[in-house]
């Protein structure tokens, strides 16, 4: 340590005192550390699809986000599957490794588990993340609460992700998450427990009902949330291309100008399980899109003209298309609270898209389907190789094949 370093340290270090302060004094101190001292190292990608494409970086915060309905949720589990498998291209390929998922919106039994079967995930390295309180039982983990717990559990666990759906869900009570202070307070120490532990931290976030064509701008909250992200994921419907798209519209450690925008689609998936077969939504990759998640937004003007049923019918017919074609009523009132629509307009949007009710066995509640599709009809898409999607730096197979 040079002289100046001394001098700075005695001035502005940590007391060598171990007693209580005095009434009055200050408990902060800074802590200034010399650049000298900071070992460089270059940015570790847990999911780079060819060598210099980085699109989502170990360590940081990541976020994934859109409107219902676009497949962000799936791609979660995409991700979490391919880490299940070691599959996932990047810092982590090669060995299987751990991922903690939290969700907020969805059933673990009849959504979330059924999701990663379709997925191909090992669900021996996949866990739900809970917290336990005392008074209250199991609960949503909390912002910034429950950060010290997440890491402990990472490092006994040698976890390599955690996956959080929705974000803004999990922030404390109190919170405002549109104040940007609230947001910072509460997702700063997040975002430092990603750093020392290299872990893939991924946020899905929804879109606001703003209309424009900047993904990054629409994100629902302060604009902390994008602030704070080192790397953020965009979905988005591609009305002309009958497909679906996601768009990097931040990478503030990598590429972001020349990374390609790829295309994916969510298809139904039938799951047999011990009760009954669950149909769900699996993501599979259809290869480098022609237009971006902007070009889309731009191309449809986001909507701003037209009605609230309009809007609540299309958010309807995506979140049923991204869950297989149906989903149980409760959830579907549920996510569509959250996202401001009213119960009446969604029941005129389940009208205006011909969708219908199914009645479940007793105690299992009824489901929104939507109407069926001639089944001799020709897939407008082409079967994917797994040759081809890789080749366009995807990366794994959508869950198409096991182990």
């Amino acid at each position: 340590m040079t002289d100046f370093e001394q001098n700075i340290w005695e001035r502005y270090g940590p007391s060598t005192d171990t007693d209580s302060p005095a009434p009055g004094e200050s408990t902060r101190r800074l802590v200034l550390t010399p650049a000298s001292a900071i070992e460089p190292e270059p940015v570790i990608w847990a999911w780079e699809p060819e060598q210099g494409e980085g699109r989502i970086p170990a360590g940081a915060l990541t976020l994934a986000a859109g409107r219902e309905g676009t497949g962000k949720s799936s791609f979660g589990i995409w991700l979490a599957a391919q880490l299940s498998l070691g599959k996932l291209p990047g810092s982590f390929f090669g060995k299987p490794r751990t991922v903690f998922y939290a969700a907020v919106e969805d059933s673990w039994s009849r959504t979330l588990v059924p999701r990663l079967m379709a997925a191909g995930a090992d669900l021996n390295y996949v866990y739900r993340v809970e917290a336990q309180d005392i008074l209250r039982g199991e609960t949503m983990i909390s912002l910034p609460l429950d950060v010290e717990l997440i890491e402990q559990a990472i490092a006994e666990y040698g976890a390599a992700a955690l996956i959080v759906d929705p974000l803004m869900s999990t922030l404390g009570s109190g919170t405002d998450a549109h104040r940007t202070q609230d947001v910072r307070q509460a997702l700063e120490p997040l975002v430092r427990m990603a750093e020392r532990t290299k872990a893939l931290t991924l946020g899905i976030a929804h879109f606001n009902k703003a209309s424009g064509s900047d993904a990054s701008q629409l994100i629902s909250g302060s604009g902390a949330f994008k602030d704070l992200a080192r790397a953020i994921i965009a979905f988005a419907r591609d009305p002309e291309g009958e497909q679906q798209v996601m768009t990097q519209t931040k990478n503030s450690l990598g590429r972001l100008l020349d990374l390609p925008s790829l295309g994916y689609r969510i298809e139904g998936t039938d799951i047999h399980t011990p009760k009954g077969v669950a149909n769900v939504g699996r993501l599979e990759w259809t290869g480098i899109a022609e237009r971006s998640v902007e070009d889309t937004l731009a191309a449809s003007g986001d909507r701003g003209d037209v009605t609230e049923r309009d809007e609540a019918a299309t958010w309807l017919r995506d979140y049923l298309t991204d869950n297989g074609g149906e989903a149980l009523v409760k959830d579907i009132k549920k996510s569509a609270a959250a996202d401001d629509i009213a119960e009446r307009t969604l029941e005129r949007a389940k009208k205006k898209i011909g969708a219908s009710t199914v009645r479940r066995g007793f105690g299992q509640g009824a489901v929104w389907r939507l109407p069926a599709t001639d089944g001799d009809s020709p897939s407008p898409f082409p079967p994917q190789s797994r040759h081809s999607r890789q080749a366009v730096g995807v990366g794994g197979n959508g869950g198409n094949e096991g182990g």
